[in-house]
């Protein structure tokens, strides 16, 4: 098989509306083509009973109209009604013979005016008295024939011998073809177009019937944009169930992450409360033991916020229909910023967005990746930080640039690992651009650290657009 052959078997296979569309054509034009044929049989079948009932007719006619003279010739009391019979090679004929002449060595005893020089040959075989036989003959000009013929032996007055007569009577086929030939093309130009109509009428059908998997399939795109949390609209009675199960299936992974998310919660709390009476009970110590239990309570709490920032968005990301306007969030971020490093008298900036810049995903987990973002540029820049939002395509572009020392080439792969720090001197737990990046790639966005226009670092944040 060829690719060509191989791609349009799988296009068969992967389109319920080419199933059905080539399914009901073909049995369209398979219908249309044995209804043809049948009716053209048919119509056929009946003419030729038309054609050789009319010669019959006029085979009766001439049997009854046959006489004999007295010297034994035929003739005709009443001359025939057909006017055919009178115009010479109007297609139709008739003679008469006598049998015990050779066929073929002498003229027809009798014969149509129609015939004119001509005459029937028609091949012996000897009929029966009174029985009708049909024969194929050629006629006048090369024309094809459909004849019948029947031996008659007319009574005569007593004392005289009685000959047997032949009788014969042909018309040209044509008159039987011709009729055939123009209704074969009218019947088919007739069902061409009803093939035609049926044909538009499959194509109107199958789109009306498989349009509420087209609104199904818009509905799936609404909660996968986050425009929406659960299937809407009405559907037919075959697809609600579906409808039904698949809004399901969503409320039940909602419980299952929120349930995650509290236990996540709960299991910080329980972890963190004993570390902070370990850490309190270390603290204000001056010995090797105590400074190890602090050193180790921070890394511990390093460690818990890590997995569970990481865990949440896991979970989160998994959940259909979420989406988070990022504008009122950058908002409420730059507030509190600006109240945390106050004393730095920093210069936070928002520039206007062109259009609406929304976040396919939680709003706790953008949350958590621009807080680390903008803390990070606050510990280091020197006075401006200027936050950009963009939309290219379906990916949303938050870029944050400062006015800081920024970061060596070399040395920005290294602080996007987790617990790495660019400097020890500067508070932090090496954390922030680590589950940045991890929230990140788990929504299949990504990180990019450059340089800044404003002479500091560029941390440029792309995530999915809704």
């Amino acid at each position: 098989m060829s690719a060509g052959q191989g791609r349009s078997s799988v296009a068969l296979r992967g389109s319920l509306r080419l199933r059905l569309l080539l399914g009901t054509l073909v049995w369209i034009a398979a219908s249309i083509a044995v209804a043809g044929w049948a009716l053209g049989v048919l119509f056929s079948q009946h003419v030729a009973m038309q054609f050789h009932a009319e010669l019959n007719t006029h085979l009766d006619q001439l049997a009854a109209h046959l006489v004999v003279d007295q010297s034994g010739q035929p003739a005709l009391s009443v001359a025939q009604s057909e006017p055919r019979f009178s115009r010479p090679y109007s297609g139709i004929y008739w003679q008469i013979d006598g049998l015990e002449r050779p066929q073929g060595t002498a003229l027809g005893l009798l014969r149509s005016r129609s015939l004119w020089d001509d005459v029937l040959k028609v091949p012996v075989d000897a009929p029966l008295n009174g029985e009708v036989h049909q024969h194929r003959i050629a006629g006048p000009g090369g024309a094809r024939l459909g004849a019948v013929e029947r031996a008659v032996m007319p009574e005569v007055a007593a004392g005289q011998a009685g000959n047997a007569f032949r009788l014969v009577v042909a018309a040209d086929e044509r008159q039987m073809l011709e009729p055939v030939k123009k209704f074969s093309g009218m019947l088919w130009l007739a069902l061409g177009l009803l093939g035609l109509g049926l044909g538009a009428v499959a194509v109107i059908q199958v789109l009306v019937g498989l349009a509420p998997l087209r609104r199904l399939f818009g509905a799936l795109a609404a909660v996968r944009s986050g425009d929406t949390q659960k299937l809407e609209g009405h559907f037919p009675g075959e697809v609600q169930p579906l409808v039904e199960e698949f809004n399901s299936v969503l409320a039940q992974n909602a419980e299952v992450v929120e349930r995650a998310r509290t236990q996540a919660g709960n299991l910080a709390h329980a972890l963190k409360t004993p570390l902070s009476v370990i850490a309190n009970a270390a603290n204000g110590k001056d010995s090797e033991l105590a400074r190890m239990v602090s050193g180790q309570v921070e890394v511990a709490r390093k460690q818990i916020d890590y997995h569970l920032s990481r865990s949440r968005a896991a979970a989160s990301v998994r959940v259909p229909g979420a989406r988070t306007v990022v504008l009122p969030v950058l908002d409420g971020l730059v507030r509190v910023m600006r109240r945390i490093h106050v004393e730095r008298n920093l210069e936070i900036v928002v520039q206007p967005v062109s259009q609406p810049a929304v976040f396919r995903g939680e709003e706790q987990d953008l949350q958590e990746m621009l807080g680390n973002l903008l803390d990070n540029a606050c510990k280091w820049a020197a006075q401006r930080i200027e936050v950009t939002l963009a939309v290219v395509s379906d990916e949303l572009r938050i870029t944050l640039d400062d006015d800081g020392r920024g970061i060596a080439e070399g040395e920005r792969e290294r602080v996007l690992s987790r617990g790495e720090r660019a400097d020890e001197q500067v508070p932090g737990s090496g954390l922030g651009l680590a589950i940045v990046e991890d929230l990140a790639r788990l929504y299949g966005g990504r990180v990019e650290l450059a340089d800044s226009p404003l002479g500091g670092l560029r941390v440029v944040l792309a995530l999915p657009s809704a």
